[in-house]
């Protein structure tokens, strides 16, 4: 399994509106092959920003077959005008240690 993992960066005062979009989007991500689940968790410290936590079979299910498919262009505009800065997204796998 592989972790997709970004800090989103919202426009302050838009997380409303970017939350609504992004319960738009979610059908568009979970379509995809090999897409196991999605968080998207508030940060407590700073508003407006929020961990992006995408499970994925393989990597290559997101960077190919997601990124490359006419839904992630739906996706980049319903979601990408409200990152700013826009998200530095990176990919992890197995646990090394778990509790």
């Amino acid at each position: 399994m592989i972790l997709e993992h970004a800090i989103l960066n919202v426009r302050p005062g838009e997380s409303p509106a970017f939350l609504s979009a992004l319960g738009e989007a979610l059908p568009l991500i979970s379509a995809t092959e090999g897409f196991i689940s999605l968080e998207v968790r508030p940060c407590l410290e700073t508003p407006d920003r929020f961990v992006l936590l995408v499970k994925w079979q393989t990597l290559e299910a997101h960077t190919i077959g997601f990124r490359g498919s006419a839904r992630y262009q739906q996706w980049r505009s319903l979601l990408h005008h409200f990152y700013d800065p826009f998200p530095v997204v990176e990919h992890y796998g197995d646990a090394v240690v778990t509790g």
